[in-house]
């Protein structure tokens, strides 16, 4: 259901609402008004017909009861009618159409409704001493009931022809106050699909529509620079991916035409080291389309096992490289609240970089230490360290310093980078005496 629809739906069905409460309101105090007005006329004329008695005017006997003629409205004919009871002679006056029959007990006074031959009467009734009887005046109940009728008629005719034109500029109105966000949309379907600039006018829209305007922006940015980091993606890979790739199909050639076992050997050996290579590569481009594209989701991690699985990881490295990997932390060490993918990310491609640092025949050592509610990760290798300029680079891609290793791809201290800025920690790179230490500092949980 569109949304004018539903607004118009709920604006008549209100003004209908109001309107029959209107009604109902006006039905029932029309109706309380009329038998106010009319038991005060039964009231009058039953005094009037008591005074008339009183002074003789009206001439009283069983025999032949006296008619009374009282004032009636040529719309509502016989609207009201009198009866005079005697307490020892019994009818002695009646008004035209008056029923013959004894209406109230002979003890009766004031207002009593009643039912006579199937009519539903209102009747009122006073004792008169001078009479030494009663005077009852009444009306029909159907006559009240037609007079409230006819009132509500009056009202319920003009709702025919003003209850559709109300909708109709309900309809009329709601279109207009919806035309801003009709346009707004069709200035969205205009737009084409590479087009994420800001919306032009945000700050023009009506203050109901600048919120969705706002939220749409942020979402084009968010757009915006995920596209933006998708294309330097693939402008990086295919530009990294060359090097490697030429330098097999020129080491395949080689091995291919290699005059002697030696030339051949060396040859597969170099195809082999570029494999490698191009294969790091590859990971560390994944590991970085991982960082750069996942919702960061925040659990409680255990450091020395998410440690412990990570040197696991690269013992085979390691022992390739001919250096050893030590951890050092206490068993109870605090946990960190994070992404466990992005902290292994990060804490792989730090230590893996070590590991490729390293000279042979020494040993990486990996320590875990609090301080207050920070949790602190040292990475302590013995090799040449890391220039100040590169450290300065750490979140850019591809940045190699000089004398770096020929196998790596600049890309790991970026994706340790950017992961452990989702997770809210820092990197920073120190070189002591003792050796080059990497220090991760992480929000303990």
């Amino acid at each position: 259901m569109s949304l004018r629809l539903r607004l118009f739906l709920i604006l008549t069905g209100a003004t209908l609402a109001v309107w029959l409460s209107a009604v109902f309101w006006i039905e029932n105090s029309t109706r309380d008004e009329v038998t106010r007005v009319l038991d005060a006329r039964l009231v009058e004329a039953a005094r009037m017909v008591s005074s008339l008695v009183s002074k003789n005017q009206i001439s009283l006997n069983r025999d032949g009861p006296a008619q009374i003629t009282l004032s009636h409205d040529e719309s509502y004919e016989h609207q009201q009618f009198c009866q005079i009871w005697s307490f020892t002679q019994g009818l002695v006056g009646r008004s035209n159409g008056a029923p013959s029959a004894q209406l109230v007990p002979a003890d009766a006074t004031g207002f009593r409704d009643v039912t006579r031959d199937g009519k539903d009467l209102r009747v009122y009734t006073i004792i008169d001493p001078d009479l030494g009887g009663q005077v009852t005046v009444g009306d029909s109940l159907a006559m009240r009931n037609r007079l409230v009728r006819d009132v509500i008629e009056g009202f319920l005719w003009p709702a025919l022809v003003i209850l559709p034109v109300m909708w109709g500029l309900i309809w009329f109105a709601i279109s207009r106050g919806l035309a801003p966000l009709d346009r707004f949309a069709r200035d969205l379907d205009a737009r084409p699909s590479e087009d994420l600039r800001a919306l032009p006018g945000t700050a023009r829209q009506p203050r109901e529509i600048r919120p969705l305007a706002g939220a749409l922006d942020d979402l084009l940015a968010r757009l915006a620079a995920a596209r933006g980091r998708e294309r330097e993606f693939i402008a990086y890979a295919a530009h990294e991916m060359k090097t490697p790739l030429a330098g097999l199909k020129t080491q395949a050639h080689i091995a291919r035409h290699a005059p002697d076992t030696d030339t051949r050997e060396h040859a597969l050996a170099a195809i082999s080291t570029s494999v490698d290579r191009t294969d790091r590569m590859v990971r560390q481009l994944l590991d970085l389309a991982q960082v750069d594209s996942r919702e960061a989701r925040a659990t409680s991690v255990e450091l020395n096992g998410l440690l412990r699985q990570v040197l696991g990881d690269l013992a085979g490295l390691a022992t390739r490289r001919g250096v050893t990997l030590e951890l050092d932390s206490a068993p109870d060490a605090p946990t960190v609240e994070g992404d466990p993918l992005l902290l292994s990310l990060a804490l792989r491609n730090l230590i893996e970089n070590a590991v490729q640092a390293s000279p042979d025949g020494e040993a990486i050592k990996v320590s875990v230490t609090t301080s207050g509610n920070t949790l602190l990760v040292d990475i302590h290798d013995h090799g040449p360290g890391l220039p100040p300029e590169i450290a300065q680079q750490a979140g850019q891609k591809f940045v190699k310093g000089k004398g770096a290793d020929a196998n790596g791809s600049g890309l790991g201290l970026s994706i340790a980078h950017d992961a452990l800025t989702r997770l809210g920690g820092t990197l920073s790179f120190e070189m002591r005496p003792d050796g080059h230490h990497t220090r991760v500092d992480l929000p303990a949980a």
